[in-house]
């Protein structure tokens, strides 16, 4: 569980389910996800990861070609996650997870998951957010995307004052 902070600096009580703190009060925790190894720049090494992976001889030359994509996605200084609250949602970055891009749940008219890029293998994808008729937010290597993007739609539609 979570204790949240209050503007006044006084502490809610912890939460008994996740995201069930109205916005006007405080920002809740609802979900947040660390992309898979997927997300990189060079996509020819989480296809060549997977097809060693596929072989038995070759997996653990796969598993330690994989390691250093995984401890650069939670290395401190290089750790990006996306994370979903009761009043937006964010891509932080770095140690203290300073946000790097965000977009309000206000402002979400839409989340797709761009199909070309699921990987049954790892399990991933990338989610496009839409907002006025635009891709705002391209969120890359998401684990179980619908999941994620069904998370980010209901929050949009219970907790967006405009959605109503």
């Amino acid at each position: 569980m979570q204790t949240l902070v209050m503007s006044q600096g006084e502490k809610q009580p912890p939460q008994a389910v996740a995201g069930l703190v109205p916005p006007q009060l405080g920002e809740a925790l609802i979900r947040q996800a660390w992309p898979s190894v997927t997300d990189t720049n060079v996509a020819a090494a989480p296809a060549l990861i997977k097809k060693l992976q596929y072989t038995i001889v070759l997996a653990p030359l796969g598993w330690l070609l994989a390691a250093p994509l995984y401890f650069k996605k939670v290395l401190p200084f290089l750790a990006k996650r996306y994370v979903l609250t009761n009043r937006r949602l964010m891509v932080r970055r770095g140690w203290k997870g300073k946000p790097a891009q965000e977009i309000a749940l206000g402002d979400i008219d839409d989340v797709r998951l761009d199909e070309s890029t699921f990987d049954p293998f790892y399990r991933s994808g990338t989610l496009e957010v839409i907002s006025g008729g635009k891709v705002a937010l391209r969120l890359r290597g998401v684990p179980e995307p619908e999941s994620f993007r069904r998370a980010i739609l209901n929050a949009a539609l219970a907790w967006a004052p405009k959605k109503r």
